[in-house]
This record gives structure tokens, C-alpha cells and sequence, in this order.
């Protein structure tokens, strides 16, 4: 199994690797053939506060056939993440993968983009829920059902509303992957008891 993690310029650290560390959690230490390919519209992606990745892949090179889920962590407009974020190839790829029926996770507002690509229209979704509450606005807008809840699956979609939610999204999408009371025993074994 492969998660595509696609990285706008400005993603936030504490919200991508999550999905590295529970995937590999699951591989080196449980046996699942579950990896992680990092994607960028550029293959230097600097993060929030400058940390600098290079991206495995880059969006132009991804089929989305080729993957079992898809990952978007948030980031900061100060920062640049919503001129890739919402650009219309990062729209395209969301739209694939909800057309394909695969998982598509995000973390804080990281579901922006979602939204925007048009697939949460009249779907529950959530996105950072503080600073009085104007992304959740912004995600209306969208068409969304906003839900003010830690984390919101509609289907094949899972939102959420804060970086502190980052490893909990990942353990779900590592459920939807291989089976919740198979992830259950990866999370125990990372300290998550929640």
C-alpha cells in the first residue's frame, strides 16, 4: 500500500509527519506493507518555519491509480501554502481520489484545499476551529456541513480542526488502510491510547 503525502510550500511539519511515523510504524515494526511518498509541486518543498524537503515524487509524475490513499497536512498562508494548495493541480489530484473512492485525510486546514476542489459540498467536514472559528467560514463557503468536532469522517474524507489532531487522523487513515483492530495494536505500541 502507498499514501501519497502531498506538501504545499508552507505545510506544517507536526502535521505531515505523523503519517511517516505511523506508516512506519506499521511497516518496520507490525509487518504492513504500507509506505509513504512524499509529493510537492516542486521537489524542494520548504515548510513552515523553514524546514526544507525534498519531495520523492512531483504532483505532475503522480497517476493516482497508483496510490491506496492520499494525506494533505495544512499550513500557513504567511508562509505560501494556499498558492500551491489551491492551485488546479492540487484540486485535480483531490478530485481524482475522491473519484476513485480513496481515503483523502487532512489535517487542519489542510481540508481547505479539499473543499475548495469542490467534493465536501454538502459533506461533514471540519478545519482549525480557533481564532473564531474563520477557516471553519471559509470551509462553508465551500459548500461543506461544518461540524465543530476534533476530527470528521464523511466516507472516504477525514478532516480535522487543529495540528494537535495530526496523529489521530493518521491512525484513521491507517485504519481505513488495514483494518482498525489491526491499527489498534500500532497505536497502543505509540502511546495512543485515544
Amino acid at each position: 500500500m502507498k499514501v501519497l503525502l502531498y506538501c504545499s510550500q508552507g505545510f506544517e511539519t507536526i502535521e505531515a509527519s505523523p503519517f511517516i511515523d505511523v506508516m512506519g510504524w506499521a511497516r518496520n515494526d507490525f509487518g504492513y506493507d504500507v509506505d509513504v511518498v512524499t509529493c510537492g509541486l516542486t521537489k524542494e518543498v520548504e515548510s513552515t518555519f523553514g524546514l526544507h524537503i525534498l519531495a520523492d515524487i512531483l504532483l505532475d509524475e503522480v497517476t493516482p491509480s497508483d496510490y491506496d490513499a492520499l494525506a494533505i497536512p495544512g499550513g500557513f498562508k504567511e508562509f505560501g501554502f494556499y498558492e500551491e494548495a489551491y492551485s488546479e493541480p492540487v484540486l485535480s489530484l483531490i478530485r481524482e481520489f475522491d473519484k476513485l473512492g480513496k481515503p483523502i485525510a487532512s489535517v487542519c486546514v489542510g481540508a481547505l484545499p479539499i473543499g475548495k476542489s469542490g467534493i465536501l459540498k454538502d459533506r461533514r467536514a471540519t478545519t482549525y476551529h480557533l481564532l473564531g472559528g474563520y477557516h471553519q467560514d471559509e470551509l462553508r463557503e465551500f459548500g461543506a456541513d461544518v461540524v465543530n468536532e476534533p476530527i470528521v469522517q464523511d466516507g472516504n474524507v477525514i478532516t480535522s480542526w487543529c495540528p494537535q489532531t495530526a496523529p489521530y487522523v493518521a491512525f484513521r487513515l491507517l485504519g481505513m488502510l488495514i483494518g482498525e483492530e489491526n491499527a489498534a495494536p500500532i497505536r497502543q505500541a505509540m502511546g495512543y491510547e485515544g
